[in-house]
This record gives C-alpha cells, sequence and structure tokens, in this order.
C-alpha cells in the first residue's frame, strides 16, 4: 500500500475520531504527495525512496520548527509542531539511536578508507543513502566528524 493510500486511509479514522491535528496533518502530508507527483508528470506515483524522502524533510520541518518555538518560549505553537511531529513519525521507519548510528558511522568509515577530517564529503555521500530517513543527519554528521578527527 502507498502512502498516499495509508495516510487517506488516516484520514477518515481521524475525520471520526475529530482527532484535529492528526487530520490537519495528514490532510498536509496528502498536499505535498500529491504536488510531488504533478510535479514528476501526470499518473505518475511516488517511490517508496521518494515517500521516505517526502516524509523525512516535512519531519525535520517540524523539528527545526520545534526547536525555534521552545527557544522563543512560545510552548503553543511548540505543542502544535510536536503534534504534528508525532503524526509523521508514525510513517516513519523506526529512527537509529546515537549509539547505533555511532556504531554503523564507524563501519562506513571503513568501507569506504576515509582516514581523514578531509575524507569527510566521501563518508557523507554513503552516509545520505545509508541512514536516509532512519536517521537525522545532523546526528550523522557530528558522529562522522567526531570519528575523523
Amino acid at each position: 500500500m502507498s502512502l498516499k493510500d495509508k495516510v487517506q486511509e488516516a484520514m477518515k479514522v481521524a475525520m471520526k475520531s475529530k482527532d484535529k491535528v492528526t487530520l490537519g496533518t495528514l490532510k498536509q502530508l496528502k498536499a505535498k504527495i500529491q504536488l510531488a507527483e504533478t510535479a514528476q508528470g501526470k499518473g505518475t506515483v511516488l517511490t517508496t525512496e521518494e515517500e521516505l524522502k517526502l516524509l523525512t524533510k516535512e519531519a525535520k520541518q517540524r523539528r527545526d520548527s520545534a526547536d525555534i518555538y521552545k527557544e522563543s518560549g512560545r510552548t503553543d505553537l511548540l505543542d502544535i509542531e510536536l503534534g504534528e511531529l508525532a503524526v509523521i513519525e508514525a510513517y516513519l521507519p523506526k529512527q537509529l539511536s546515537e549509539d547505533e548510528v555511532e556504531a554503523q558511522v564507524k563501519e562506513l568509515i571503513a568501507q569506504v578508507g576515509a582516514t581523514s577530517p578531509k575524507d569527510m564529503g566521501k563518508v557523507m555521500g554513503a552516509a545520505g543513502k545509508k541512514f536516509a530517513g532512519v536517521a537525522d543527519m545532523k546526528v550523522v554528521s557530528a558522529k562522522v566528524k567526531q570519528a575523523l578527527t
């Protein structure tokens, strides 16, 4: 079942249960999916990788907004962003912990043959594919930088 179909089904459930936060977030997701599909051409369906990329981007936007609202002391807006983030994360694969990321980064560095901070780009290129949707790339970048210094 595609992400679009899952979102459509979840929207029906949210409507019946009158869950406004979930329904609003799902409507936004559906709109983003439709926008991405129409940008590629009529009748196009997103691949699983494209769906994952879209969800990751939406989750990142919510996290960034939540951080800004937290710093500003806007708990009312913070709660909204965190609620939307929780809905989006339900469709993402389980996220890796920092320890798991660190262990996999060390393996990746060995595979790529990186030895110094100059090899950061090479490692991050491979890490982008390996950690897509399962880890925050800020954390991955920090772990790569830490391991290469």
